[in-house]
């Protein structure tokens, strides 16, 4: 007689073609923001509400988020939850419906929402972020109910609208309207973060800054420059002064890749459209991933105190604004019983040793952290998440489902 999880094994294997099939679906059904000029997730949701139904789920919750810009009039959140054998903890596998605009179809080697299978990958926008959790999570279930192996505690399926931006719609809603649903006793698993070998179980997040300088001077002709305060000179200096918070902010956390806090420019606006004139003002942003040991007041001070210096010597006047002002929520314990299950049952289906790690951030998780709930991303992706030409690996995919699966039969 074959062990639970060998015939677990066989049976997940034995669903490749189900899984193509959902992949699919799933991508012929854009579900695009209406920030991004999409209609929302409702078609896609529906799609999904009837493949939980059909598995079956013992219930069936709707959450849905009022939203008049898409034509449903709101943002649907689905939550499914399968009846274990003992309810003291419930294992929550969170995924999410929505995907990011498909960007210049120039660059895609076909259409973006038709599903391309090749050489063991399915192509076409979202196919790995989110679809890939989405499938292998119905996969596992689905897997256990034709083997008539009940899950030992309870487990939950949660699809979330609105992750891409912000999750307002999605998962901020849900824990507002059911703030008693998820319980601190609960192993919460988020498929949106994760690499090739599917070692890496994401705990912690830095916290996030995103800085736009405003740098004013006074424009004039380029062939006299002495009539004028040069804005793109004050702020190209400004730039290199900012290596100074490497200096100031220099501690290393293993947890963490890459293991500091990192200070980068990014973007700059357009200034003058000719070369022959001086700029008046000059516009440049930086994204900074900071370790969570430091506080963002104070890196705000120091970051005031670049600008300063940059006005005195170059005579200009430096705005600062935060388009993005997140501190990092609290970490999951690497020893949090969520991240020694969910290494077990990698190392039952893999064999391979997985590790605690931080990201730059940020993650649908960080909702569930500062709700005091511990949770952890994982999955096993190659990190073609929002390019032309998207893909998921088919064996990926399996290969998570079964060790949800295996999650679900863990006995403590």
């Amino acid at each position: 007689m074959q062990a639970p999880s060998e015939s677990l094994t066989e049976r997940i294997d034995a669903l490749e073609s189900e899984s193509i099939s959902l992949q699919r679906v799933l991508t012929s059904i854009p579900a695009i923001a209406p920030e991004s000029g999409g209609e929302g997730e409702e078609t896609k949701a529906e799609f999904v509400r009837t493949v939980l139904r059909a598995l079956p789920c013992d219930e069936l919750i709707e959450s849905p988020a009022p939203d008049n810009r898409v034509p449903a009039g709101m943002r649907p959140n689905l939550i499914a939850t399968f009846r274990g054998s003992r309810t003291g903890r419930t294992i929550w596998i969170l995924s999410h419906l929505d995907v990011v605009p498909p960007g210049a179809l120039s660059q895609w080697n076909g259409n973006p929402f038709q599903l391309a299978v090749r050489d063991g990958r399915c192509y076409g926008r979202g196919v790995e972020d989110n679809h890939q959790g989405i499938v292998s999570s119905l996969l596992s279930v689905r897997a256990l109910l034709e083997l008539r192996l009940r899950p030992v505690f309870n487990v939950g399926l949660v699809i979330v609208s609105d992750e891409e931006l912000g999750s307002a719609y999605g998962l901020g809603h849900v824990l507002k309207r059911h703030p008693r649903l998820f319980r601190p006793e609960d192993w919460i698993v988020v498929p949106d973060a994760g690499n090739a070998d599917g070692t890496m179980i994401e705990v912690a997040e830095k916290s996030i800054l995103w800085l736009r300088f405003l740098v004013r001077g006074r424009q004039c002709h380029g062939s006299e420059p002495n009539r004028g305060v040069n804005a793109h000179r004050a702020s190209a200096n400004l730039v290199v002064r900012m290596e100074e918070l490497h200096r100031l902010y220099p501690s290393a956390d293993p947890v963490f890749e890459p293991p500091v806090s990192t200070f980068e420019p990014t973007r700059k606006e357009e200034n003058v459209p000719n070369v022959n004139t001086i700029p008046g003002s000059d516009v440049v942003f930086f994204d900074c991933r900071i370790l969570p040991e430091y506080d963002l007041k104070e890196v705000k001070n120091a970051i005031r105190r670049i600008a300063d210096g940059i006005e005195r010597d170059f005579g200009v006047s430096v705005e600062i604004t935060f388009p993005n002002d997140a501190p990092a929520p609290p970490a999951t314990p690497v020893d949090a019983p969520v991240v020694l299950g969910l290494s077990r049952a990698i190392r039952e289906v893999t064999g391979r040793t997985a590790r605690p790690t931080g990201i730059g951030g940020g993650t649908v998780a960080s909702l569930f952290r500062r709700a005091g709930l511990p949770a952890v991303c994982w999955q096993t992706i190659e990190d073609t998440a929002h390019m032309p030409n998207e893909s998921c690996v088919i064996a990926n995919m399996l290969t998570d489902a079964k060790v949800f699966a295996r999650l679900f039969l863990m006995p403590g």
